[in-house]
This record gives C-alpha cells, sequence and structure tokens, in this order.
C-alpha cells in the first residue's frame, strides 16, 4: 500500500511539473509578438527605388535593396547599438546593428561608413552612405533584417517589409522617422521621385541608354558611380527622371 501511495505521489509531482513546464513554454509565447508589432514605429533605411525584393535569385536574395545617388544618406531604422562595422568582398562596406528583442539589421555595399562598433545609435542616425562596394552591380543599399543575430547562412533572415510595410518594385520610398510619420505612411506617399531604374539590356551601350533617356554619358556615369563605359545585360542603372 506504502509503495502504491509513493509511486501515485510521484506520478502527481511529475505531471505538476510538466504542466508548470507547458505554461511556462506557452508564457514566452505570449510575450515574443509578431515582428510588425514588434517594429511598428521603424523608419526605411533610406529613400530611393525599391529595386529588388526578399527572396529573389532562387530563394538566395535575403533583403532588399533600394536604389538612390551615390553618397545618399543611409540611416539607422530605430535605436540600437553597432555589432559589426567593416568591409567585406561580399557586402562591401557594412554596418551591423542590433536592436531590441534581439533582432539585427544590416546596411550593405556602402560608399562609406559611418559609426563603429560598439557605438549606440538613435533612429533615423546617419551611419552610412549609399554606394556600390562589394559584390554590386550598381549604386544602392541592401538591408537585411534577421530575428536573431545574423549568421553566415542567414537562417535568421526576414523580409524585411515585414517590418517596414509592403511596397512593389519600381515604387519611391521616403524615409521618415516615427515622430514625423510612421513608415509605412509615408511609403504610400513617397517624396524621393528624381531617379529611376533601369536595367540595360542585350547590345545596349551607355550612349545609347544616355540618348534615350536625355541624359548625357557623363550625368549617367557620374550618378551610377562607373569607373569606366563598360555595362553588361541585366545590370541596374539610375537614371534622372
Amino acid at each position: 500500500m506504502q509503495d502504491y501511495l509513493r509511486r501515485f505521489l510521484i506520478a502527481g509531482i511529475m505531471a505538476v511539473c510538466v504542466g508548470l513546464l507547458f505554461l511556462g513554454v506557452k508564457n514566452v509565447q505570449a510575450e515574443s509578438p509578431p515582428i510588425h508589432e514588434l517594429t511598428s514605429e521603424w523608419m526605411w533605411p533610406s529613400e530611393g527605388v525599391l529595386t529588388d525584393s526578399f527572396g529573389t535569385r532562387n530563394g538566395d536574395h535575403k533583403g532588399i535593396d533600394i536604389a538612390a545617388p551615390i553618397g545618399s544618406p543611409v540611416y539607422a531604422v530605430d535605436e540600437g547599438i553597432v555589432t559589426k562595422s567593416y568591409y567585406s568582398d561580399t557586402y562591401g562596406n557594412v554596418v551591423f546593428v542590433k536592436h531590441d528583442y534581439g533582432m539585427e539589421t544590416v546596411y550593405a555595399h556602402l560608399q562609406e561608413r559611418i559609426v563603429q562598433e560598439g557605438v549606440k545609435v538613435a533612429q533615423g542616425d546617419i551611419i552610412g552612405k549609399m554606394g556600390n562596394t562589394g559584390d554590386s552591380s550598381g549604386v544602392h543599399l541592401h538591408f537585411e533584417v534577421h530575428t536573431k543575430e545574423w549568421t553566415f547562412d542567414k537562417k535568421n533572415a526576414v523580409n524585411p517589409m515585414t517590418a517596414l510595410g509592403y511596397v512593389e518594385v519600381g515604387q519611391a520610398i521616403a524615409a521618415a522617422s516615427h515622430k514625423q510619420q510612421k513608415a509605412i505612411e509615408t511609403s504610400a506617399r513617397p517624396h524621393f521621385a528624381e531617379v529611376k531604374t533601369y536595367i540595360v539590356q542585350q547590345g545596349e551601350t551607355l550612349f545609347s541608354i544616355a540618348r534615350e533617356n536625355g541624359m548625357s554619358v557623363t550625368e549617367l556615369t557620374e550618378l551610377n558611380n562607373l569607373n569606366d563605359s563598360l555595362i553588361k545585360p541585366g545590370q541596374k542603372l539610375l537614371l534622372k527622371k
């Protein structure tokens, strides 16, 4: 009889422990709001034109691309700590910023990095200037969002538009802190309209593209920060509207 009671008590204690563990997991899950709620006051990282979206290139593109003239300011989407600031062959000049809830954002292909590792940034602080460094085919910002820390295989990458709001490729984007107006609202009323993107076709040259768009070769070269006149099919160029 005593053995039976002992087993009954042990089974009861185990059931209570399992129940508490289950409740704890549910509570942790309940304390982790969806990404769009965590980032509802984030701003867009730059003004420009959206030229590529998340998941393209057979799923290998783990961010979005925003094109604008060389040297355009790149902003911190929210306050955080700069975790990395360096140059790589792929990202070029790149800055990583850690935000609340462990989220991390990546700003790549910069012409210049303005902040260094360990610096605390506020939303809207200029952390770099848009460029064409690293593995890049034209002046643009490559922007990534990771739900946890960035990893080499980018397993934590999520669509940045989940955080910022959805826009179409080719649409202009305006960057404004939430103290001025929310990023989703500004994306619907963009004021950046000085440039548009163009994809080079087979057989085209800088001269033919410039002539067709009412520009000089010099203007086209300077706008896209080109070192020479060599272009290739599929390359993205900025054109004046």
